[in-house]
């Protein structure tokens, strides 16, 4: 019988199933009006794009509904109307601001009921602590590569990274003795078995446990072909001349390198296959072999390839410009510094814990205004072109509002059903990108005792059931909130799910139609039940307990995820960040800009920026 938990601050939108039709608004208008009353960060359940978020998107992108386009807007023009609340439409937003002075009349819709797009902020309250985690954008991830638009932004709004060398506490795991594991689950190898993970491949520098490999669920001759594998060094491409190698390492999958070139069983191949789901949605059967060989994957550290280009930031930096609440931090100051009352507090550090006052977000009189729950469906400019008519969908009624400018900083695939004058081949150069799927899990715990048991900080899954990893949240304490270095403490464990599916022969693109299909076909209840399971099966032999340790659990939702960066084994080799069928759909259409990670092709922080940056110099002339 499937286990149940009583998770005291699950709210009522866990158990809502996914197979609602999308063109029924009458939930959408129940939840908008129950989430208006609630403090978003601290819902759990199925949060991200919750239910009731897309509906009306999916009635009009799905279904063809059309909307009523109302005669007149029921409030003032402002200057600049912003349809998307994530960071690139705050950003806008920001930046449009700075140019007009604070009494520029500004708008933000955005469709859910919290702000920051995939920047998302998760509270669970677990025997009295507030513990806080984060459901989407995890990192700054390098600033010292952003452009100079993006890195003063952060400095403008209040955030220094340098601060984080010290709120990160680099050497947390090497103290504690935690590395990484893997968990052999029954289902996919007959037994379950939680052992020391496969980190050798990224730190050769340790060597090769042999007896690590025993305790592996593998028959004889997989074992033998792993260990083989892990310790040669072999050149698998010395057939081929020199200069041919990188380009068939391109058209050539890192399965194809390890089942046909290396040799290897398929009981070695899925060890790995699943391992970089979380970089690119999907895994090494559909990522090229040159980009294994860019990270020194298993088999070819000794190719004798020439060195690929690099963007590397002139200073190496680590992976820790982390907030507690990963990049809800970035959000949360951009809010900040637009609305004046909705966050207190002056700087990084108290930002953290200051709670936002959603009910200052949208009042009559302040220059910006931020208004949830609203759903954009309609964005056309005026017959005179003079301003820009946005129809939107809120508490059930469809409002107009009226921009001199406007900024479309939602979705990118969203743009050709609001905008009916966009050009037939924007229209086709938007389509042309898939966005990633991806589920971000939260679940706070009592303790972290099985972790410190097990000597692990993080456990890699392959041929995951759901999550594929999972593991301790970011060591950074900062602002008042502490990271557990105590076992014995409350904490919030991070997991991630991307669903896909592998060894098919589709493409990554057609993997994420699939996997998108997938995460809206799972109600709260399947999430639960899949992660016990999991949770269990890994952490069990260290005395975890989900019915007893797992203490809240916030499953968030993002069937459109990642902005589609090109993928070199299906594009073509001419597309990147400054080539491709991106630049052309984030053409400017008169007095309407797009703004969105999609239109940078980038999907982090600064892609998200620098597209509001370009939008609004678009519009400021």
């Amino acid at each position: 019988m499937p286990r149940r938990l009583t998770i005291s601050r699950r709210d009522f939108l866990g158990g809502v199933a996914l197979g609602t039709a999308a063109g029924a608004l009458a939930p959408a208008e129940l939840l908008a009006s129950t989430a208006a009353r609630a403090y978003p960060p601290a819902l759990t359940g199925l949060r991200g794009s919750h239910p009731g978020a897309f509906d009306v998107a999916h009635a009009l992108a799905w279904q063809g509904k059309s909307f009523p386009r109302p005669a007149t807007p029921d409030e003032a023009p402002y200057d600049l109307v912003v349809v998307g609340g994530g960071i690139s439409g705050l950003a806008a937003a920001f930046y449009w601001r700075q140019a007009k002075g604070p009494d520029a009349r500004i708008l933000i819709l955005d469709n859910h009921d919290d702000f920051g797009g995939h920047a998302r902020r998760n509270e669970f309250t677990v025997d009295g602590q507030l513990l806080v985690g984060y459901g989407g954008s995890q990192s700054i991830d390098t600033p010292g590569k952003y452009s100079p638009q993006a890195a003063q932004l952060l400095r403008d709004v209040g955030i220094v990274t340098d601060r984080f060398y010290d709120y990160f506490d680099q050497t947390f795991s090497e103290r504690r003795g935690l590395e990484s594991g893997i968990w052999f689950s029954r289902e996919a190898y007959g037994r379950d078995v939680t052992a020391p993970g496969l980190d050798l491949w990224r730190s050769p520098e340790k060597g090769l446990d042999r007896a690590q490999v025993d305790d592996y669920p593998l028959g004889d001759e997989a074992r033998a072909a792993l260990l083989e594998l892990l310790g040669s060094k072999r050149n698998y491409l010395d057939h081929l001349p020199a200069a041919e190698r990188v380009p068939w390492l391109k058209r050539n999958s890192y399965r194809d390198f390890l089942l046909g070139t290396a040799g290897v069983p398929e009981a070695v191949y899925l060890l790995f296959r699943d391992q970089m789901r979380g970089w690119w949605g999907v895994g090494w059967d559909a990522v090229s072999a040159a980009q294994a060989a860019d990270l020194g994957m298993p088999g070819t550290r000794h190719l004798a390839l020439p060195e690929r280009p690099s963007d590397a930031p002139e200073r190496d930096e680590p992976y820790i410009f982390h907030f507690p609440d990963g990049n809800a931090g970035v959000a949360r100051s951009l809010v900040r510094a637009l609305i004046p009352g909705a966050i207190p507090g002056t700087t990084m550090e108290d930002l953290v814990l200051a709670r936002a006052d959603y009910g200052a977000l949208d009042r009559a009189g302040q220059a910006c205004r931020l208004r949830l729950s609203s759903t954009a469906v309609d964005v056309r400019h005026r017959p005179d072109e003079a301003a820009v008519d946005v129809s939107y969908m809120h508490n059930g009624q469809v409002r107009k509002a009226r921009g001199s400018h406007v900024v479309l900083a939602c979705y990118n695939a969203m743009v050709p059903y609001l905008c009916p004058e966009l050009p037939p081949a924007q229209r086709e150069a938007i389509a042309y990108a898939e966005k990633v799927p991806l589920v971000y899990l939260s679940m706070a715990v009592r303790n972290w005792q099985p972790f410190a048991e097990l000597g692990m900080r993080s456990i890699s899954v392959p041929q995951p059931d759901l999550m594929h990893a999972f593991g301790l949240d970011f060591p950074v304490s900062m602002g008042g909130v502490e990271f557990a270095h105590d076992p014995g403490q409350p904490t919030v464990l991070h997991g991630s799910y991307i669903p896909a599916a592998p060894d098919q022969g589709f493409s990554a693109v057609e993997q994420h139609r699939i996997g998108r299909r997938a995460i809206y076909e799972l109600s709260f209840d399947a999430f639960e039940q899949r992660i016990i399971r999991q949770l269990d099966g890994a952490l069990g032999r260290a005395g975890f307990d989900a019915e007893r340790d797992l203490a809240g659990l916030t499953v968030n939702r993002w069937p459109h995820g990642y902005a589609y960066e090109y993928n070199e084994l299906f594009d073509p080799p001419e597309y990147g960040r400054d080539q491709g069928p991106h630049r052309l759909g984030a053409r400017q259409l008169g007095r309407i800009s797009i703004a969105n990670s999609d239109a940078s092709a980038w999907a982090f922080v600064d892609g998200a920026i620098d597209a509001a940056w370009r939008a609004t110099r678009e519009q400021l002339g």
